[in-house]
């Protein structure tokens, strides 16, 4: 047991965040308590769990409990489990230091809206830190469950960037905090307001949470639901309660968008409780954050993030699964290699996906939202998951010639309903931005015949597209790639232009694969195309982006009504036709967002033919 008591100093970044407690973050302070009633909750489950291979743990008290007190004349609050409790090196981990919670990202997503920004603690998972906001000092009383009454460890701060640790002897296991609050912060040591606070953020928390009787102080009573709420039937459940039990789970201090509450009986038995978020978390787009639904067993809690449960492309979905067919031991890797895992995994795409096809059709505008925050994770979603591709697909939305703005809200089933007669293929535009997709050249001819083109800009869309290659048996087809079957879009090349061509081919070797006339341009003289088998440009962007080295070739197609591309048929100085060759594919080139390897060389040569005009 370590006897001496050390101060020590805490991290830089802990001592932004107590300075940003204690002196900023004045809204919404009552959600101290439920963040530290989560903490006790969860230390109250991984207890349960790690005594299922150690049932000593329990130390002859298995009945697990959280028990909250207060002080009036002392000023003190104090709350207290019989959970795992934490050893000496892991108070100094998980008080002293900041290891994975996220600080970092805490602090750069403040928005200045006190409100907003004290309800990101918990999301964050710095809830202990909180506590500073209403106390002057903290004192934590701990021991982890199986160590020695004399490996008990007592830490204590004022927050004002140093704590103190020593070891003491602590009887019991588990964790006890007391807060001694501040003086204008005496209503958190009234058992009336503590008991508003728990019933309004705690009550279904799975653990009884005690406090005395207000007209008896030497009884106790439970003060929240203390239930699992999703076994309880639907019908007794209201929607605040989904909606309260939704932010206890997740720290979100928004409602969710939607949820899905589902009992399964028969071969397995499960239930389900899954939710649609209303906007994006913070490390949605972190590779390395692990996300998935709680695990519980028979109401035992097994792991936080089963990421098994769901693939990948329904990352954004949270809840939990409380399953009777799995062992109570079960790992991570038992759930990657489980048959059961594997149906209820099923079982629970198709329930995500049902939600989502229900608000597509009932609440267009809640799908808008969904959509606007999710969208791009469920484009995923085609090339991840062969067996509900057509299903995704119906659920994709996109910007398109036909809508007003920007907003992704077109979905290909309206597509094909408003397609022309003849046509026979869905197009789209992809490019780096939606204004570079909506001003393309590629368009014109489209615009023109009044053809509807889907605009894409997201990054994923053209790896989308490699995998859904058609719906409903229509392929698509890129507006910037290859040639139209549509005789009206292949134009008869004139004998005239024959040798211009070659002419032209000539003075591009280098940067082009070929040159050919075309119809597909009203107002522009040139554009360039991929071929039939190549990668678009907006793709080849993106690799070269990723750091990959591409060595394909545009076709420069040029437009013979076009007076520029008259002009150069007719120049007979080969100095000219070679800068104004140059020139119509590198404006081509910029037209579609891309970008030119030699710029120097372009700005000279307009400003040589802008010098012609001014001489």
């Amino acid at each position: 047991m370590t006897t001496v008591t050390e101060t020590r100093g805490f991290e830089t970044e802990v001592k932004q965040l107590l300075h940003l407690m204690i002196h900023s973050l004045y809204s919404n302070k009552e959600i101290f308590l439920r963040e530290l009633i989560s903490n006790a909750s969860d230390a109250a489950d991984k207890l349960r769990f790690e005594a299922l291979n150690h049932p000593e743990y329990y130390e002859q008290d298995s009945e697990l409990k959280i028990w909250v007190e207060h002080d009036e004349a002392a000023n003190t609050m104090t709350i207290r489990d019989n959970g795992i409790g934490m050893s000496f090196e892991e108070v100094v981990k998980n008080l002293g230091t900041i290891a994975r919670s996220g600080t970092k990202e805490f602090l750069s997503s403040l928005s200045g809206d006190a409100a907003k920004d004290s309800n990101l603690i918990g999301q964050f998972g710095v809830g202990f830190y909180s506590s500073f906001m209403v106390a002057e000092s903290v004192s934590v009383r701990t021991r982890k469950a199986g160590l020695p009454a004399s490996e008990g460890v007592l830490w204590t701060s004022k927050g004002e960037g140093e704590y103190t640790i020593e070891g003491i002897t602590h009887a019991s296991r588990g964790t006890e905090i007391v807060l001694h609050l501040k003086e204008d912060e005496t209503e958190f040591a009234s058992g009336m307001r503590l008991r508003h606070i728990i019933t309004q953020y705690s009550n279904h928390i799975s653990f009884p949470i005690y406090m005395k009787k207000e007209d008896d102080s030497s009884e106790e009573e439970v003060v929240n639901r203390a239930a699992a709420l999703w076994t309880l039937p639907k019908s007794d459940i209201s929607a605040e309660q989904y909606q309260e039990f939704y932010k206890q789970l997740t720290h979100d201090y928004q409602d969710a968008l939607e949820w899905s509450h589902n009992r399964v009986e028969g071969k397995l038995e499960y239930i389900s409780l899954l939710y649609i978020p209303a906007r994006a978390p913070f490390d949605l787009w972190d590779p390395n954050n692990t996300r998935g639904l709680k695990l519980y067993v028979r109401r035992v809690f097994i792991m936080e993030d089963a990421d098994q449960l769901l693939p990948r492309y329904l990352r954004f979905v949270r809840g939990l699964l409380d399953s009777h067919d799995l062992p109570l031991n079960v790992s991570r890797e038992i759930l990657q290699n489980s048959r059961v895992v594997d149906t209820m995994r099923q079982g629970l795409v198709k329930r995500a996906l049902s939600m989502l096809e229900s608000m597509a059709q009932d609440n267009p505008e809640k799908y808008t939202d969904f959509w606007k925050n999710f969208g791009v994770v469920l484009k995923e979603g085609p090339a991840e998951d062969i067996e509900n591709r057509e299903r995704i697909a119906k659920l994709l939305r996109f910007s398109s010639t036909h809508a007003v703005d920007q907003t992704q809200s077109v979905s290909l089933e309206a597509y094909i309903a408003r397609m022309k007669p003849e046509q026979d293929k869905i197009y789209y535009c992809a490019a780096d931005s939606y204004i570079a997709a909506k001003n393309s050249p590629h368009l014109e001819v489209f615009n023109k015949k009044g053809i509807e083109v889907l605009l894409m800009s997201d990054k994923v869309d053209e790896w989308l597209l490699s995998h859904l290659t058609e719906f409903e048996g229509k392929s698509f087809q890129s507006v910037a790639r290859g040639t139209f079957d549509d005789s009206d879009f292949t134009p008869e090349t004139d004998e005239a232009f024959k040798t211009v061509l070659e002419k032209i081919q000539t003075v591009l070797s280098a940067r082009v694969k070929g040159v050919r006339l075309t119809k597909r341009l009203t107002d522009s003289p040139a554009c360039v195309v991929a071929d039939e088998q190549d990668l678009s440009a907006h793709m080849e962007r993106i690799l070269r982006a990723a750091g990959q080295s591409l060595q394909t070739k545009p076709i420069l197609e040029l437009n013979p009504e076009h007076l520029l591309v008259q002009a150069l048929c007719k120049e007979s100085e080969m100095g000219r036709f070679e800068d104004l060759s140059h020139l119509l594919l590198d404006q081509a080139i910029l037209a579609e967002g891309g970008q030119l390897e030699d710029p120097a060389a372009f700005v000279k040569r307009v400003n040589n033919r802008l010098m012609e005009h001014i001489v």
